[in-house]
């Protein structure tokens, strides 16, 4: 239990705290201090009658001066707008094979590319652009839909298997699941698929493989197993892959297909910055 007592040195009672024989004076606070705290008290009285302070149910209180830092905000994203509102319209009137020949109009589409980039598209494909399993890397020139700039701008408007009426479809089929193979051909395709880009692949079973392949796969992935944009079917010799090179993975692929949607943009974002985000991607891996 604290025990209040008279400090004997300075004649100051104590708070009755005590550590370690240790004992704390209680001592008055300063008077600039309270003065100090008593002016924090009206300048807070003066900001709630004279700023936005108090949330109410739908709103909040305005203040007397009316200010609004949102406001402000708009006003000023408004003034940059406006600043480079012919930039932005020549962007959108230009064709997009062109647009590099125009080196201010190119490095306008870049930069502001590369900011849109980061805010709509990073928390898929990576902030380097890497992608992931599932998600494409945009580094490597290696295009599932076509490395145009043309071609990537439809992927981004429109998107891929997406729910807008102008999305380009193409589906990997579950050869397995659906019955279309048996376990074995899966197996085997596999090790044909992978024999493409890797030496050392069972022979008999690489053998048996090309077979199924011919008759199953080569309808999209073409004879030569080098991938068709139309179909979205990617290139399958050079040891590039969606969702991992492993066999149990491309095992997967097969048995179960794939079926991943690249979201549209054309009713999130304007035409402005769809064209910069398509222009800086296909920077990114140098286009075709």
């Amino acid at each position: 239990m604290s025990k209040v007592e008279k400090d004997e040195l300075s004649g100051v009672d104590t708070t009755g705290h005590d550590w370690d024989g240790i004992k704390e004076l209680d001592n008055p606070m300063p008077r600039w201090w309270l003065w100090t705290f008593y002016a924090t008290i009206i300048w807070s009285i003066g900001y709630w009658v004279v700023y936005p302070a108090w949330p109410l149910v739908s709103d909040y209180t305005k203040g007397v001066f009316g200010y609004s830092s949102r406001a402000e905000l708009h006003e000023e994203l408004a003034s940059v707008e406006e600043g480079r509102a012919s930039i932005t319209t020549e962007l959108v009137n230009a064709d997009l094979a062109d647009v590099k020949n125009n080196p201010q109009l190119y490095q306008f589409a870049l930069s502001g590319g590369r900011s849109n980039y980061a805010v709509n598209c990073s928390q898929c494909h990576g902030s380097g652009a890497q992608g992931a399993p599932g998600f494409p890397n945009l580094n490597d020139d290696d295009w599932l839909w076509g490395g145009s700039v043309d071609a990537i701008y439809q992927t981004i408007k429109y998107g891929i298997r997406s729910d807008h009426d102008e999305t380009r479809t193409g589906e990997m089929p579950a050869f397995l699941r659906d019955e279309i193979l048996e376990k074995d051909q899966v197996s085997d395709v596999a090790e044909y698929v992978l024999s493409l880009s890797q030496e050392g692949r069972d022979p008999e079973a690489v053998t048996r493989g090309a077979e199924v392949y011919a008759n199953e796969c080569a309808s999209c992935h073409g004879e030569n197993a080098r991938g068709n944009p139309e179909f979205g079917a990617p290139n399958l010799t050079d040891a590039i892959w969606f969702y991992g090179g492993d066999k149990q993975t491309i095992v997967n692929t097969i048995a179960n297909g794939r079926a991943n949607v690249m979201p549209a943009w054309d009713d999130r974002l304007d035409e402005s910055v769809i064209r910069q985000i398509s222009l800086y991607v296909h920077s990114l891996g140098g286009g075709k």
